[in-house]
């Protein structure tokens, strides 16, 4: 039997008000597997997604080509998030914290058409990343004996470590979300807040100062968007083959856009990071990190994560350094 026709058996095989001694039913009450067949169900309907099983290595549950737009198209989503994401991160070298607080003030202040655009994002992240698994799996089986000679020298760096740069910035987005969206790596981040003409906020100002004022966390985000770019310099030229849109006049112009694409993108991503630690061990400061940082650990000291207090920066510190934040 199919994958995808295991899925749909199991999730049919009970339904509420069924004999409470069905062989399906756990402890004669149901609930677990209530619970358990409804998420089978919701599933159910993607389960064409699943690889076919290996006893079938000619089958396909997906056409490849379905694949492959499904990849370019997801590709093309995240790729432009990127860049929006950026763009906004870098307002924190505006000469206040005020700016990056209000544009994340306003994204929050979306409320359910921000989350609706955060699981459409996760879902184009989740596809993306099974496309790349099921085809890099149906290349493999489609090519079980590899050349006789290394057919790897034709093809870049990056087209040679897509899975494997995919998979390590895919862990960083759980860590980077984990970190700066739910907060639960510094709980104190929840409590930082900002006042403006009576207006209260999130800090999202100090919250990114004190972050990458850790240089594993630092580190580890130049690290991760290294990889994302490598990822893009190969993964934007090829969304444009898998469209349709690439030719063999147009492939070395879309190579170039695609690397200097990246090259963008990693520059003004790195700026915040590398920003804070040049600031935090500079005598001239970019960022009012070390007067932040200070602050916040003097209020991290008294704070009780069981009892949240807000936590509110003062930003009326003399300058140090050549620039400094004011409010």
């Amino acid at each position: 039997m199919a994958t995808p026709e295991i899925i749909t058996a199991i999730a049919g095989a009970y339904t509420p008000g069924a004999n409470a001694a069905s062989p399906l039913n756990v402890g004669g009450d149901g609930y677990i597997t209530l619970i358990g067949c409804a998420c089978l169900r919701a599933v159910a309907p993607l389960s064409f997604l699943l690889p076919c099983p290996m006893s079938e290595p000619s089958a396909s549950c997906l056409p490849s080509l379905v694949k492959k737009y499904l990849m370019a198209a997801t590709g093309l989503v995240l790729a432009l998030f990127v860049l929006g994401h950026m763009l906004g991160n870098l307002q924190i070298f505006a000469a206040a914290p005020g700016p990056i607080n209000h544009y994340a003030n306003f994204l929050q202040s979306l409320g359910e058409i921000l989350w609706a655009v955060r699981l459409f994002l996760l879902a184009c992240v989740v596809v993306h990343v099974w496309m790349a698994i099921l085809l890099t799996l149906e290349n493999r089986r489609a090519r079980p004996v590899g050349y006789q000679q290394d057919a790897t020298v034709q093809a870049s760096y990056a087209s040679r470590t897509m899975i494997w740069s995919g998979l390590i910035v895919l862990a960083f987005i759980v860590f980077h979300l984990a970190h700066y969206t739910l907060q639960v790596v510094h709980p104190i981040f929840q409590s930082l807040e900002y006042a403006d003409n009576g207006r209260r906020m999130h800090d999202v100002f100090a919250m990114v100062l004190v972050g990458f004022s850790y240089p594993a966390v630092a580190g580890f985000y130049v690290l991760a968007i290294g990889l994302l770019c490598v990822h893009l310099s190969h993964g934007v030229s090829s969304m444009f083959q898998s469209l349709g849109v690439r030719n063999e006049k147009w492939r070395y112009r879309l190579n170039g856009i695609a690397r200097a694409y990246a090259l963008i993108i990693f520059l003004g991503f790195v700026a915040v990071p590398l920003a804070v630690q040049w600031s935090l061990h500079s005598s001239r400061e970019t960022l009012p990190v070390r007067e932040v940082l200070a602050q916040i650990q003097k209020a991290d000291a008294g704070w009780d994560p069981a009892r949240p207090t807000p936590v509110e920066v003062d930003y009326n510190f003399p300058p140090s350094g050549a620039t400094a934040a004011k409010p």
